[in-house]
């Protein structure tokens, strides 16, 4: 079902009359329920979307046309994504997941029409048509709530996390079932398959390492040391890198992805910098990361300072700090 979200008067109007340009950096404001649009050349906004509660992850579309917002919810379950139309200042409208709530990791499956996403509260990965925002298929991940999900090249097989089992699962998709679930590591947590060889990389922040996993079996191919409660781990465009935030540390680990060593660590806490509480404390607390595509930067969401680090990748040095909501996590770009 598909129910439209208007937003509020003043918001829409504030922004009506601004251009869609390319190049944007979206970022989803957990404790304000919002998607801020931000430009990539001096990180100023250039608009706002009213989400659901609790906007937790982002996945933009390969056209441009529009990104999706996993609403995970707060004290109440949430059971809905936000389409975000990119073309249409602040336009959305909601996919309404029915019984399946606290909705987290997703992402886009080939030919832009179709996503999974992971619903921790019903134990199962949904396979949801975007146009009509119908669920296709539920397919039963067993025990332990499944976090983040990362899809193959072809869009056949889905890798699903569980915090609290410290598990990877394998997916295949045609056959709406679950093939494989092997251990990982304490806490695994972030997932990412990498562009060019396929290989499954998970980081499992209370283990603190990040496992390299075989595609089609899982077994573990590497271990590689990233200390700090690693939470998520994304790779560079030309699959070179692979970034890491440790949340705990307040660091990025940059790992060579030939030599499967970290061949960088860059400090993302400011030294006199008040940040607020988090579920870590007061501190603060590295989540979502993402590489520009075109730019040699890379974006890091400071949770608990609301903002984001720009980080030089020729450098690996932060350049610039961006102001954005309240506990920034969820980053994508719109090219």
């Amino acid at each position: 079902m598909i129910r439209d979200l208007a937003l509020p008067l003043s918001i829409a109007a504030l922004f009506a009359a601004m251009p869609v340009s390319a190049g944007d950096l979206l970022v989803g404001n957990k404790s304000a329920d919002t998607v801020w649009r931000l430009s990539t050349k001096d990180g100023s906004r250039i608009g706002q979307f009213a989400t659901g509660q609790g906007p937790h992850e982002i996945v933009v579309s390969d056209d441009n046309r529009f990104a999706l917002v996993s609403n995970y919810g707060a004290a109440t379950p949430g059971r809905s994504i936000t389409v975000l139309d990119l073309r249409k200042p602040g336009g959305t409208r909601t996919l309404d997941l029915g019984d399946n709530g606290r909705p987290h990791g997703m992402r886009l499956l080939p030919g832009g029409n179709r996503i999974v996403v992971t619903t921790e509260a019903s134990r199962k990965l949904l396979l949801v048509d975007v146009a009509s925002g119908r669920v296709e298929h539920e397919i039963d991940l067993g025990e332990g709530r499944g976090h983040m999900v990362a899809v193959s090249r072809d869009g056949n097989t889905a890798f699903v996390t569980k915090i609290d089992a410290g598990t990877v699962s394998r997916v295949d998709l045609a056959a709406r079932t679950k093939t494989h679930e092997v251990p990982a590591g304490a806490g695994a947590e972030g997932v990412a398959v990498h562009p060019a060889s396929g290989e499954v990389w998970v980081s499992n922040r209370e283990a603190g390492t990040v496992t390299v996993h075989d595609p089609k079996t899982l077994a573990i191919r590497r271990t590689i040391a990233s200390e700090g409660f690693p939470i998520r781990v994304v790779f560079t465009s030309d699959g070179r890198h692979a970034l890491v935030t440790n949340a705990r540390a307040a660091t990025l680990s940059v790992i060579d992805t030939n030599k499967y060593a970290v061949a960088h660590t860059v400090a993302l806490s400011r030294p006199g910098v008040e940040y607020r509480e988090t579920m870590l404390g007061r501190a603060a607390l590295p989540i979502g990361v993402i590489a520009d595509p075109k730019l040699p930067r890379v974006y890091a969401a400071v949770s608990g300072g609301d903002e984001l680090a720009v980080i030089d990748t020729e450098q690996w040095k932060v350049i610039d700090h961006w102001k954005t909501g309240r506990e920034p996590d969820a980053l994508g770009i719109v090219e």
